[in-house]
């Protein structure tokens, strides 16, 4: 049930400037997702640039995207491999030659998921998170009997109280887990609280760096070398980057969205990739225009303070509410309101699940179509 009054003045919302490449190319039938292949170029060789200064190595998160081709980039550009989120993910860029994987999620390997770890563990270089002995156990039963041992990396709790253990157990874990006959090669975080706000971005990336010290010296007085320090999300890497840290993980970085720009980590729409073409489908009630992108097109990334993705070319507008195919569209008195027919763009606030929605991306340069290149792990969630 709808109970906000259009025309209302919306809550404070990212100020996304709106660049030329947003504009949807023509004749693109919505909702659609598109992506600007200039503006993924220059993301990829920028972030590439400043981590090759640092003396740390990139291993880029394909959960945000999805797709080979743009693994690919990540990886002709100078990525050492890919992280994944699941089993299901690796599959798919294990399936089209990528050769180095890390699941950087603590998979409980058992029945036909640990059947699934150890085919991929056979056939390309596969590292596995980790946080339990009983984890740990049900990983040791689905390779028993490999010709080698499978890696595995030591998730540590940075702050963000997802998963991970506390940096002083980063020892006691590994060794029980090379007990169990795997191989523990170093230790991994997650600092989630760095994408709260713009302030929490250095103290976020403190403490992945605090903890990450912790981490691999208790690592080590264990007797066990810490090959891997991986830490670095989109709004960290930067500054999680360098010793002790060896490798980042950002995702997001590739394509942006509302929210990155929101945390400083990009410009205010230049560096933004990932976009939503949507057309306005009503204009009956007063002060608002109805988008024909509810949450089956843009997830339920949002609030009402910040909205649920951002119109640049209305501003001051605010995509107030969502249901599964309408997007409420607030513009404010004064500026011009879209009318029928009138396709605009929207920048998700989160890209990750935008591209989980879609069968393809429409991609673009100078918002001219150059081809249609298919979302490759879609719903590959396992």
């Amino acid at each position: 049930m709808v109970s906000e009054q259009a025309g209302e003045a919306p809550p404070s919302t990212a100020e996304v400037a709106y660049a030329p490449h947003m504009r949807a190319p023509e004749g693109i039938e919505t909702p659609a997702m598109f992506l600007d292949l200039d503006v993924v170029e220059e993301n990829i060789a920028r972030m590439q640039r400043a981590i090759d200064r640092t003396g740390s190595v990139m291993r880029p998160h394909v959960k945000t995207h999805k797709s080979v081709r743009l693994a690919r980039m990540q990886l002709e550009a100078g990525a050492v491999g890919i992280t994944a989120s699941s089993a299901g993910e690796a599959e798919v860029f294990a399936d089209a030659g990528v050769a180095d994987i890390f699941i950087g999620f603590t998979v409980w390997a058992a029945g036909a998921r640990g059947r699934r770890i150890r085919d991929l563990h056979e056939r390309i270089r596969l590292r596995v998170g980790v946080d339990s002995i009983d984890g740990a156990a049900q990983l040791a039963q689905a390779v028993h009997g490999s010709a080698r041992r499978l890696q595995v990396v030591i998730e540590i709790d940075s702050g963000a109280g997802r998963a991970g253990v506390p940096p002083q157990q980063a020892g006691e874990l590994a060794s029980a887990a090379a007990g169990l006959g795997l191989d523990p090669v170093g230790v991994f975080t997650y600092a989630g609280q760095a994408g709260a706000s713009r302030q929490a971005r250095e103290p976020g990336a403190a403490d992945e760096r605090r903890s990450m010290t912790e981490a691999a010296a208790s690592f080590e007085s264990s007797g066990l070398p810490a090959q891997v320090v991986s830490a670095g999300t989109t709004p960290t890497a930067l500054l999680s980057a360098g010793p002790p840290v060896t490798e980042v993980r950002p995702g997001e970085y590739l394509v942006n969205d509302a929210d990155n720009v929101r945390l400083g980590t990009c410009s205010g729409g230049e560096d933004v990739a990932l976009l939503v073409a949507a057309t306005v489908v009503s204009t009956a009630v007063p002060g608002q225009v109805i988008l024909d992108a509810g949450s089956k097109a843009l997830g339920r990334e949002g609030n009402p303070q910040k909205g649920f993705g951002v119109v640049p070319q209305v501003p001051g507008s605010f995509l107030r509410l969502l249901n599964e195919h309408h997007g409420y569209l607030t513009v404010p008195e004064g500026v011009r309101r879209p009318q029928l027919g009138e396709v605009v763009t929207i920048v998700p606030n989160h890209a990750c699940p935008v591209a989980n929605l879609f069968d393809e991306y429409v991609v673009a340069r100078s918002s001219t179509v150059v081809g249609r290149w298919p979302v490759d792990a879609r719903s590959h969630l396992y």
